[in-house]
């Protein structure tokens, strides 16, 4: 009886780990996720908020967070 308890337990330890090795190789590494730029975050140059570099407007090597912000530019 303590053998089989002890095999259950095992097997239950057994699949966590493959299930967890299974979903990191779907998500893809961290480095590998934030390599294609979508989810870096740039500060807006006028108001200081933080958008997905994808989203922000640039202009003159700055980002901003939006058009109104690129056009009225920096704040300094």
């Amino acid at each position: 009886m303590g053998r089989f308890v002890l095999l259950v337990i095992a097997l239950f330890i057994l699949i966590g780990l493959v299930r967890g090795a299974l979903k990191f190789g779907r998500r893809g590494a961290p480095e590998a996720r934030a390599a294609d730029g979508a989810s870096e975050l740039v500060r807006c140059a006028h108001c200081g908020v933080h958008v997905p570099r994808g989203e922000a407007q640039l202009a003159d090597g700055r980002s901003y967070c939006s058009e109104a912000h690129r056009r009225l530019g920096a704040r300094d």
